[in-house]
């Protein structure tokens, strides 16, 4: 293993980092915002069931891994200087909307660094249609399953306890939310550190260090859930008061809902090999629940700028990452 392909793996393991401080927020926001838990206590909740993920989707395969290794860019196009520009991309465009407190996609920063690395080495032709069209797909599937979910699971739970006392409800669900929030962490960590899995991957069959087979060797496995963990543990705090507050104001029952309904979600998405954004899901079981008292109650232009973000999530990470690929192609040479 070359020094090069030392210094990927570290850097693909540090936007998997990244991705877990930045979606932190999306993992903690409800249960710290109903003042279930103090943040500090979230996180090492959320970080816990993280990486406890690990083992529940050993057994299920890691799907959403090969999608991102060999589903967006063809394999045999993927070299060192295009993975660098693919993470390069992600990474800055993380950094730069934690810095100004935007609950984006690190999954679609990811894709978008793939796509623009490989337009810039091979064109269109290094680009495959099928994984980039379903990625695309749900980043509008995504929240609405999730939105979805959250309305129906929280007309099913407000019925049910339709004749419990509002002190009664609060208690029962504080501790649902640990329920939820356990889930939900699970499910991310589940979709979310196969990426960087697939990633890694890419990276050591195009070196030919996988012989003529892909898979995900299990030191990957574990190396990326413990990235991702570490960085649920130090979260990005700039975003939670964005995802807990500014879009709907939540109680105990409503986080517990939208926890749940985008849990679901994340594992179906995974089972399925998807690579969604755990963002975007959240997102929409929250205005999903939000909406069950009053339309009112979503605060609609907040929601608004977090889906225009989503929307150049993928082209701003795509051009930093083909500057990137170019910078070190060119000097390189």
């Amino acid at each position: 293993m070359t020094p090069e392909i030392v210094f990927l793996i570290i850097l693909a393991l540090t936007f998997d980092f990244l991705n877990g401080f930045h979606d932190s927020a999306n993992a903690i926001a409800t249960i710290v915002s109903t003042r279930v838990l103090t943040p500090r206590q979230a996180v090492l909740w959320a970080a816990f069931f993280e990486f406890l993920s690990l083992i529940v989707f050993s057994y299920f395969g890691f799907h959403v891994a090969s999608t991102i290794g060999k589903g967006i860019v063809d394999i045999h196009v993927v070299d060192k200087a295009l993975i660098f520009g693919a993470l390069v991309g992600a990474c800055s465009w993380n950094i730069i909307t934690w810095y100004f407190g935007i609950p984006t996609s690190s999954s679609h920063a990811l894709i978008g660094g793939m796509i623009g690395a490989a337009l810039m080495k091979a064109g269109p032709a290094s680009l495959v249609s099928a994984g980039i069209i379903k990625a695309v797909t749900f980043i509008f599937v995504s929240p609405l399953v999730g939105l979805l979910l959250g309305v129906l699971i929280g007309r099913l739970v407000y019925w049910l306890f339709r004749n419990s006392s509002p002190r009664k409800v609060d208690v029962f669900f504080r501790k649902g939310q640990l329920v939820s929030a356990a889930l939900y962490s699970m499910g991310h960590g589940g979709n979310d550190a196969q990426k960087t899995m697939g990633i890694i991957a890419g990276l050591l069959f195009s070196a030919g260090l996988l012989g003529d087979k892909f898979y995900v060797p299990f030191w990957i496995v574990v190396a990326c859930f413990i990235a991702i963990s570490l960085g649920i543990m130090f979260g990005g705090w700039r975003i939670v008061k964005t995802m807990g507050q500014k879009i709907a104001k939540l109680k105990p029952i409503d986080g517990f809902c939208a926890e749940t309904g985008a849990a679901v979600t994340l594992f179906i998405a995974s089972a399925m090999g998807v690579p969604v954004s755990t963002t975007h899901t959240i997102t929409g079981a929250i205005v999903g629940v939000g909406s069950l008292r009053r339309l009112s109650a979503v605060k609609w232009g907040v929601a608004g700028r977090i889906v225009w973000a989503w929307i150049i999530t993928i082209p701003c990470s795509g051009a930093i990452a083909a500057m990137a690929f170019w910078l070190v192609h060119r000097w390189g040479h």
